[in-house]
């Protein structure tokens, strides 16, 4: 794990010693414990049956005036919606997607796969046999789960997409945004620069204009 960095799946690992892969799972939810209840200061973390080595979360102000400042990738508003519609509804065609947000989501589609924090799952047997999104490995180790029992309890996700912002809310999100409170994910309508076909928050679809397409706000990777 020291050596490969990333997130060494187990499979991985089970071939590299010739080993039956629960049994390396095993060893290494142990090693996962003896870290643990040593409490050191390096953890090691489950993200889909991989284990990668990361510093505890209390040391991370120690770690950011350690290390110099990088330039933090961020999402969108838009992106994060879409990001969490497909999270809780996977796998999930593009026009389930707009049905929901109301409004077309190509560019936020398109900029999702590119950073590979979603990817194509597949094809439905609906008409015309759409393409099927889901999330990534990417994704899960991105806001800090081990897999996608770990989201947020949502009874209705369309209802917190579209809930009414009683703030104002940010243009764009933290990536390493741990906790994911959608239910405050609301309004969340991008702005038409135009002044036409602006998004009325409590509603969630624009007033004119309905099949406009949004462009994501970063756009460029």
């Amino acid at each position: 794990m020291f050596v490969w960095g990333s997130p060494l799946d187990v499979k991985v690992a089970a071939e590299m010693f010739n080993m039956d892969w629960r049994e390396v799972y095993d060893c290494f939810r142990e090693l996962q414990e003896e870290y643990e209840s040593g409490g050191r200061g390096i953890v090691i973390r489950e993200i889909s049956k991989s284990f990668q080595f990361c510093t505890r979360p209390e040391n991370s102000v120690y770690i950011e005036r350690l290390c110099t400042p990088v330039k933090e990738k961020r999402l969108s508003q838009s992106a994060l919606e879409v990001l969490a519609i497909i999270a809780y509804k996977q796998p999930v065609t593009k026009g389930e997607i707009e049905a929901i947000r109301g409004i077309k989501c190509d560019r936020v589609i398109e900029g999702l796969t590119r950073k590979g924090l979603i990817e194509e799952k597949g094809r439905s047997n609906a008409i015309g046999r759409p393409i099927l999104y889901g999330t990534t490995k990417l994704f899960l180790e991105g806001f800090g789960f081990s897999s996608l029992k770990e989201l947020p309890d949502i009874d209705d996700i369309g209802s917190a997409i579209l809930a009414e912002d009683e703030g104002d809310a940010e243009d764009s999100l933290d990536f390493q945004q741990i906790a994911i409170d959608l239910t405050q994910a609301s309004g969340s309508a991008s702005e038409d620069p135009a002044g036409n076909g602006a998004e009325d928050p409590a509603l969630g679809k624009p007033e004119e204009a309905p099949e406009r397409e949004e462009i994501e706000a970063d756009q460029p990777v």
